[in-house]
């Protein structure tokens, strides 16, 4: 893949997930490599490739290494590119590359802060990312906010690329609107909120909504909730578990049609500048499928969302509120579901991202070719 083109980018992670890996790595090799007409092409390799390293330095042209963790391996997988004069970046997502903010972190994501191994382990992971981080050229990142951590921690030029959906999430996507466009977004007289975890580390995120869900199930019985991934609801749900419908951790094509099936994708987040630095991905996959965002006023989440119009913002005492608010302006519904598509397409659709790609890799000039135009 690094062959085809004058150009090569060589993505690093190091293994393949379904969060980082895909956004980061996945995503942007698909986008460089979807023009035929373009001088730039890109593929992606792991820690597993080792015994490739020199091949890999030889052929490509820009290293990124995404959110990965200082050792011997990366030491000389960066030294094998710098020793043929070749620019070397670090791609990042959340802040966890400083350790001024590791005891925030730890706290936001609600770990036992009482045992020791935690503190070892989340410094030396936070550690070794700023190591690798500083051996790097640039650093890319997906928000101002995040981008100015970096650049204060670096000293380094920090460009910023969105994460974005690719091709498979937009089929998908694409498929579930249309049913629900077509059905004038009926639903079987139940409206649902949907919360989507992705991992047990948003439990504290979850608990500032729970005690609105339970006033508006109190006052609203045609409500029900969907809780997605590994979050626990607490005892004062349980009077409404016949209107609370579990799901497990779903892979992020299956999200997608998940996230159809809710109405409202509620989205609380703890105020810091951890939680500042993430993306806005949750609204935008949701937004996709013509879900309306409820979402608490982060730094991306609130220049993501209008109130109102594509979506509504809630701070943490103004959940129960804004959800009767948004459940009262229903007849707005589909207005607004299609407001927030047709923004999610325009802002965080691969079709979208490749001149910012290739500005952020310093390959702006190399690349040949329009970019191509989204689809709807």
């Amino acid at each position: 893949m690094l062959r085809r083109r004058n150009v090569g980018v060589a993505y690093f992670y190091e293994e393949p997930n379904n969060s980082t890996f895909r956004y980061r790595a996945y995503n942007m090799a698909q986008v460089l490599n979807a023009d035929p007409d373009d001088d730039v092409c890109a593929s992606y390799f792991f820690l597993a490739d080792r015994e490739y390293f020199d091949e890999i330095a030889d052929t490509a042209e820009v290293l990124v290494i995404c959110r990965s963790r200082y050792c011997h391996e990366i030491s000389g997988l960066v030294s094998r590119f710098r020793a043929r004069g070749k620019r070397v970046l670090f791609d990042v997502d959340d802040l966890v590359f400083d350790t001024d903010y590791a005891h925030l972190v730890m706290a936001t994501l609600g770990l036992d802060l009482t045992h020791p191994s935690v503190w070892d382990d989340w410094f030396a992971m936070i550690s070794r990312m700023g190591q690798t981080l500083k051996m790097c050229d640039g650093a890319i990142t997906t928000n101002d906010f995040l981008a100015d951590r970096l650049a204060d921690f670096s000293r380094l030029p920090v460009h910023v690329v969105p994460n974005f959906m690719n091709q498979e999430q937009l089929g998908v996507a694409g498929r579930a609107y249309e049913q629900k466009q077509s059905s004038g977004f009926a639903n079987d007289g139940k409206i649902c909120l949907g919360y989507f975890s992705g991992s047990p580390s948003h439990r504290l995120d979850y608990a500032i909504v729970e005690p609105a869900l339970v006033e508006v199930m109190s006052q609203r019985a045609d409500v029900d909730v969907t809780v997605v991934g590994y979050i626990e609801t607490s005892s004062s749900m349980q009077k409404f578990s016949d209107r609370i419908h579990r799901q497990p951790f779903h892979d992020y094509v299956n999200l997608q049609r998940l996230l159809a099936r809710v109405e409202f994708n509620l989205m609380p987040l703890q105020s810091n500048a951890f939680t500042d630095c993430k993306s806005e991905l949750k609204y935008f996959e949701a937004a996709s499928v013509g879900t309306l965002s409820i979402a608490s006023p982060s730094f991306t989440y609130r220049r993501a969302i209008r109130d109102g119009e594509n979506g509504y913002l809630a701070k943490a005492h103004e959940w129960a509120e804004t959800i009767l608010r948004a459940l009262d302006g229903w007849s707005a519904y589909n207005l607004m579901a299609e407001e927030a598509r047709r923004d999610a397409l325009q802002r965080f659709a691969w079709q979208n991202q490749r001149k910012t790609i290739l500005t952020a890799l310093g390959l702006a000039l190399r690349a040949k070719g329009p970019v191509p135009s989204v689809v709807s």
